[in-house]
């Protein structure tokens, strides 16, 4: 009897909060099941991006492609195109746009910063990728050292990954200006059909705003480390917490660049 009582009394502790059967601390569960559940919306949406480009066919090579016919002239080509494609005869080897056909990345995201006119396909994109990786690791290189408790090694590369998500928003900004600027929005697509425009802003744009919501983590959480708040508490758990959510927001821009960049 009084072993089933001792039993039931460690079922009842563990229940309680006596200890985690997962062997992880409350708070990193609780991220992982965030994760969790935001990875099933993430993947909704990029599901939804790949069902509808498929279902639009792409542009034959070889040949302009403006509102369904295979013509030359240049009525319907958008402005920012007219220096690149330079005299209507000499136009083999372009692949253009109509409603019917998917638009080719490489022509609409062809843009760099102070490069006017020049046709750079997914340059700047790759740049911003770059920078969102480089990001990753820097916020890596300050768990380990939240681990070897060196507050000022924290605090440096919290700085760091800070500054990483700050470039990439300013990245982003740049880049939905431009796209604006030329014709897009979540009515309208220059390029092609208006899903194409549509699905950029709503997919972008909610990776942009997990990408802003991580900066303001990071910035409180490099805050706390100036002040010694975990240095006090003994440990750097917290870093690992915020550190889970960065990098799952750094591969979730992995799957969003190849699907709207490279498909």
């Amino acid at each position: 009897m009084s072993t089933e009582t001792t039993a039931l009394k460690k079922t009842k502790s563990i229940w309680a909060g006596g200890f985690s059967p997962f062997n992880v601390s409350y708070g990193k569960l609780m991220m992982w099941i965030f994760l969790l559940s935001d990875a099933f919306t993430f993947s909704s949406l990029l599901v939804a991006y790949g069902t509808i480009r498929f279902s639009h066919p792409s542009p034959p090579h070889g040949q302009v492609v403006i509102e369904g016919q295979t013509i030359k002239p240049l009525g319907h080509v958008p402005e920012k195109f007219v220096e690149l494609l330079g005299e209507t005869k000499n136009t083999e080897g372009i692949t253009y746009f109509s409603k019917q056909h998917w638009p080719s990345p490489e022509l609409v995201f062809n843009h760099f910063p102070g490069l006017h006119g020049l046709h750079l396909p997914l340059f700047f994109v790759s740049l911003m990728t770059f920078i969102l990786i480089f990001s990753s690791v820097t916020m890596v290189l300050a768990v380990e050292a939240g681990h070897r408790m060196d507050q000022n090694s924290v605090r440096k590369y919290m700085f760091y990954t800070i500054l990483g998500g700050l470039a990439f928003l300013s990245c982003q900004a740049w880049e939905w200006t431009q796209f604006i600027t030329e014709g897009a929005s979540l009515h309208g697509n220059p390029f092609g059909p208006t899903a194409f425009a549509a699905l950029f802003f709503i997919v972008t744009g909610f990776h942009g705003f997990h990408v802003f919501s991580g900066v303001v983590l990071n910035f409180i959480i490099y805050l706390n480390t100036i002040n010694g708040t975990y240095a006090k508490r003994g440990h750097y758990e917290m870093i690992e917490k915020v550190g889970l959510y960065w990098h799952f927001v750094d591969l979730v821009w992995v799957f969003v660049f190849t699907f709207f960049y490279l498909i």
